[in-house]
Parts: structure tokens; C-alpha cells; sequence
């Protein structure tokens, strides 16, 4: 399993989702970026991600089946590998790699609109699950329903109350959730959920 970190750069805040995976047998890969400030990134910025996931993966035999897990500009980056080309605001396709091994993706609020172009998404062929919050502010519902456009299965789920960062088991500072948002219980039945994803089928 490959994890892709979202703009904090640092998966120990997935721990016990990682921990899940490496307590049934999986190897874990999880690299940790440099953060990312959407207002001042560049291209390059951007780009670092799928690069650095696609370094990440270098001694994994070429055979080898890899479920990629992402969340927001990790999700983003998966996406990349599996084959998406993203499209810049000048509407341009850009250039970013692709790993041949991506067998599936778990997407938790993935910021799909920069694959909104038409044909963006037609080389992703792998199965999807993607999650994205009902009060997400920096990836809104609506955003996410251009995954149903790829040629792929796509299992979309909408959580009632969740915000951006709910996905997170160790979110930043400030982060407040929804009153009747029962955090806990979500993350512990996302766990499960992308575990038997990942695994069956």
C-alpha cells in the first residue's frame, strides 16, 4: 500500500490507518513531503508529489500490485499515477508520471478539479473509492463527481457533516468539527472500509 500525504507532508497523522494495513501483513509505504501552501506553490510544487510517490515505489518489484491511498493533494498525486492528466487554469494538460502498478485507489477528498477537461480521466481504469465531506470547504461535494467520468468502477461517498480534515486521524491545530459529527466512529468505519476496498475484489 502506498500512502500519499496531503499538504502537511506528514503521514504519521494516518498512523492507525497505516497501523492497520502493517498489522495484517502489508508492506506500508508512506513518504513525507515538504508542506505545501497552495497560495504560494508552484507547478514544481505540485509536481514533487507524484514524482516523489513514484520514487517512493523504486525497489517494488515492477510486478507488483500497488493500492495507493491519498489524501487531498495525496489523492490528487494517485490519481496522476493511475493515469489522470491534470489540466492548468491557462487550460493546458500538464506532464506527470504514471506507475503502471496502481491496481486501486482510495481517494479521501481528492481535489478533482483539475481533472475536470474532458477526457482527463479517461486512462483511469482502476477501481476508485473516493470519500468527500459534506461541509468540505477546500474540495466542495460537487467537485468530486467528475471521478464518475473515468472508465473505471467509482464508489463516491458523501459524509454527512464532515469537513476537510476529518479524514485525519491527527488533524492540524483548530480544526473544528461539525457538532453531530461523531469523528471517532467515522475514521474507525473509514478504516475498515478502505481496508476491505483495498483487499477484495
Amino acid at each position: 500500500m502506498l500512502f500519499a500525504v496531503g499538504g502537511g507532508g506528514d503521514p504519521e497523522r494516518h498512523r492507525p490507518l497505516l497501523d492497520h494495513f502493517t498489522a495484517q501483513g502489508h508492506q506500508v509505504i508512506a513518504p513525507s513531503f515538504p508542506r505545501l501552501h497552495p497560495q504560494q506553490a508552484t507547478w514544481d510544487d505540485y509536481l514533487a508529489r507524484p514524482l516523489g510517490l513514484v520514487e517512493a515505489l523504486r525497489d517494488v518489484a515492477p510486478d507488483a500490485e500497488v493500492a495507493v491511498i491519498g489524501h487531498s493533494i495525496g489523492a490528487w498525486a494517485g490519481l496522476c499515477l493511475a493515469g489522470a492528466t491534470p489540466w492548468s487554469k491557462e487550460g493546458e494538460p500538464l506532464d506527470v508520471p504514471r506507475d503502471s502498478r496502481v491496481s486501486r485507489l482510495v481517494l479521501y477528498t481528492p481535489p478533482a478539479g483539475w481533472f475536470a477537461a474532458p477526457g482527463a480521466l479517461d486512462a483511469v481504469k482502476v477501481p476508485i473509492l473516493a470519500y468527500v465531506g459534506e461541509l468540505d470547504t477546500f474540495v466542495p461535494a460537487s467537485e468530486v463527481e467528475v471521478l464518475k467520468t473515468a472508465p473505471a468502477e467509482v464508489d463516491l461517498r458523501v459524509v454527512p457533516k464532515a469537513g476537510h480534515f476529518s479524514f485525519v486521524h491527527v488533524p492540524p491545530p483548530g480544526m473544528d468539527e461539525d457538532p453531530e459529527f461523531d469523528r471517532d466512529r467515522f475514521l474507525a468505519a473509514m478504516v475498515d472500509e478502505t481496508y476491505e476496498f483495498v483487499t477484495t475484489g
